[in-house]
């Protein structure tokens, strides 16, 4: 496991500090807007964090292709949880578990939006597989603008086992393919504990995968493309399970 995590950007920046995460050391560009960093450098020094400034150049090499906005943190690693942990938080908020499962997504820019709205729609968690999937990087969490820092995150060996466990807790797996026979806004598995899985971006869903789900269900499209992006179809999913909870509630 790698010792220290690279996350940039105001936003990523600013809720690792809020949330409480361990922060070693936050690199501020010579030429940073000042209106972006203050609050950060504020809150930095009121927690004891070493601030360098440095010039451009050494935050563009510490995460190339990110834009940082001059501002990067050198924080602990990425805590990952337990699924049961994801269970848990759902318990304690007296919900019926809405958990988000990702096959093999590969893109951190995916990823990160997915996480962003998981958070805005109230899903207690994600699981990825340890291998073939994006983890948590500096791009997931500047995508997700900071939303890596409250949505918890679980890797797990075995995907297919996973779902079979989740199965016996009473768990509904609940498969999105373009080949369903009911859309989403036929289903009734929605309101009660459920399980979104997403496939890969290009593949789909892994065969084993699809087997193992409850129930299939796919997008309504009146377009000419019939797909959509992985994260906007995620989204929309996830958004659907929101409404469906907002009016049993």
């Amino acid at each position: 496991m790698q010792e220290e995590e690279v996350i940039a950007g105001k936003h990523s920046v600013t809720e690792a500090l809020r949330s409480g995460r361990t922060i070693n050391k936050i690199w501020i560009a010579d030429n940073a807007q000042k209106h972006l960093i203050m609050p950060i450098v504020a809150e930095a020094r009121k927690l004891g964090i070493v601030i360098q400034n440095v010039d451009k150049r050494k935050l563009d090499q510490l995460v190339p292709g990110v834009q940082h906005q001059g501002v990067v943190a050198q924080a602990a690693p990425h805590a990952y949880v337990e699924v049961d942990d994801i269970l848990k938080i759902a318990e304690d908020k007296g919900e019926a578990p809405f958990l988000l499962i990702l096959d093999e997504i590969e893109d951190p820019h995916n990823l990160g939006s997915i996480l962003r709205t998981a958070d805005c729609t109230g899903a207690h968690g994600v699981i990825l597989p340890k291998r073939r999937s994006a983890q948590i990087t500096a791009t997931v969490s500047k995508t997700s603008a900071g939303a890596v820092e409250y949505v918890p995150v679980a890797r797990v060996t075995n995907l297919a086992q996973t779902i079979e466990q989740l199965k016996e807790m009473g768990v509904w797996v609940v498969g999105t393919v373009v080949d369903a026979t009911e859309d989403i806004y036929d289903t009734n598995v929605f309101n009660g504990p459920v399980a979104i899985v997403i496939g890969n971006e290009s593949k789909g869903m892994g065969r084993l995968i699809r087997e193992k789900c409850d129930v299939l269900v796919k997008l309504p499209m009146n377009g000419q493309i019939n797909s959509l992006n992985a994260s906007v179809a995620a989204g929309v999913v996830m958004y659907e399970v929101l409404r469906r909870r907002h009016l049993q509630g």
